[in-house]
């Protein structure tokens, strides 16, 4: 009788994590089949990855399909200015110079002022996110190199992952035969999400090492300009209403646009554990610089739908270490080696 309960006890156990993972897969293709509905009513093309980093749940629309990046693409010289400071080439307080030859339209601020004017690089990365500065865009690509942050990419395991060139500038060295189709850079949205994952988890060795003293401040610096990105319109638009330049953001993200595209990468604190969603519209009839373009509703929607989803009781600033994400880590088992 005891081996027969014994027995029975055992296929309970091994049957358990069977069940369990079938279960988040059936609750994955439901969240799947809702983004499918966004998407349907969408008049463009909407592509999605999303994952919660402490559970492991996915869901994905399309999310192999290479999408132009518009300043999305920006995360990926933030990664490499990671990469760069870790190995003690550059540092966040060294000082750069604005010149005339680097000014460019578009977003930011830069642009505006008076040349030449000095800057930290901290001061250059930050205006590149917050602001989406296409100024300081160009600076830190003059800095860094576009080959040497496409072979961070490379070497972060992303295969159609490219930044081609500086903003609004020719291209200086021989392009692929797709750059005139993507322009600025080329990614897919389960590519960018592992570019925001790597940056939450503070997975800064490339060959999948073990982080080292100094990591969690590098990524924390990089949290920290993401949190306080100030275009909201996107995914954050239905999740957050505060003022969060006073009492602080759940969310870190990282947008694009351009007439016909608008996209939104995030990192969102919840109670469940940080999600990271990626959210490309291109194509769009609405083509308006507006907070009320479509397409910016529709990223508003596929924020809503996976947290909604993932964490119904709502978001959790705390769920992260802004200022040193390996300290999220330590205490939630959120990291992956």
């Amino acid at each position: 009788m005891i081996r027969r309960e014994w027995i029975a006890f055992s296929l309970v156990l091994f049957c358990l994590p069977v069940w369990s993972a079938a279960r988040a897969t059936m609750e994955d293709h439901a969240l799947d089949a809702q983004l499918a509905q966004i998407a349907a009513a969408h008049t463009g093309r909407l592509t999605v990855f999303a994952e919660n980093l402490k559970t492991g749940e996915t869901a994905a629309l399309d999310a192999d399909a290479p999408v132009q990046t518009a300043s999305v693409i920006k995360l990926t010289i933030l990664l490499h200015a990671a990469e760069e400071m870790r190995a003690g080439r550059a540092n966040l307080d060294e000082k750069l110079v604005l010149t005339k030859e680097n000014q460019a339209p578009g977003s930011g601020v830069l642009n505006d002022l008076d040349t030449p004017l000095g800057l930290s690089l901290r001061d250059v990365l930050t205006l590149m996110v917050v602001l989406s500065d296409n100024t300081a865009t160009n600076m830190a690509i003059d800095r860094f190199g576009v080959r040497n942050i496409d072979a961070t990419i490379e070497a972060a395991g992303l295969k159609d992952t490219w930044l081609y060139k500086k903003v609004f500038r020719p291209a200086t060295e021989p392009m692929p035969a797709d750059q005139p189709k993507f322009g600025l850079g080329k990614t897919t949205a389960r590519e960018m999400a592992a570019v925001m994952a790597r940056l939450v988890e503070c997975r800064l060795d490339l060959s999948g090492g073990a982080a080292k003293p100094g990591d969690g401040a590098i990524c924390g610096a990089m949290l920290t300009m993401l949190r306080e990105q100030q275009d909201r319109d996107g995914l954050p638009r239905y999740l957050e209403t505060l003022d969060t330049s006073e009492q602080g953001s759940a969310i870190g993200n990282k947008t694009g646009a351009l007439d016909a595209v608008r996209n939104d990468v995030a990192v969102i604190a919840t109670k469940a554990g940080p999600i990271v969603i990626a959210a490309f519209t291109q194509a769009n009839k609405d083509q308006r610089w507006t907070g009320d373009n479509e397409a910016e509703k529709t990223l508003g929607r596929v924020g809503a739908a996976v947290v909604k989803a993932w964490s119904p009781t709502g978001l959790d600033p705390t769920a992260i270490h802004w200022s040193d994400p390996l300290k999220t880590a330590a205490t939630t088992g959120a990291a992956r080696q």
